[in-house]
């Protein structure tokens, strides 16, 4: 198994952080519903806004990073 690249690490955190976000938003959206938890959706949607701009600044850094290089082979050469 290959090690990821940086820039497969970015995308994946965005990814994670999107998940936590839309979590969050479901969350706020249920707590408006309930008159007994209304008060929990301001925090709730400020928390999944958050974890949105934390998704779209690792969505940034990685488009911006370079993609991996091939691997080279390892065998040996005579010279």
């Amino acid at each position: 198994m290959r090690n990821q690249s940086t820039k497969e690490q970015y995308v994946q955190h965005a990814w994670n952080a999107t998940a936590k976000a839309e979590q969050l938003a479901r969350d706020a959206e249920r707590a408006a519903r309930n008159e007994d938890f209304r008060h929990k959706v301001e925090p709730l949607a400020a928390a999944g806004r958050l974890w949105a701009e934390v998704a779209q600044s690792y969505t940034s850094i990685a488009a911006v990073l370079p993609e991996p290089l091939p691997e080279l082979p390892t065998g040996g050469t005579e010279y």
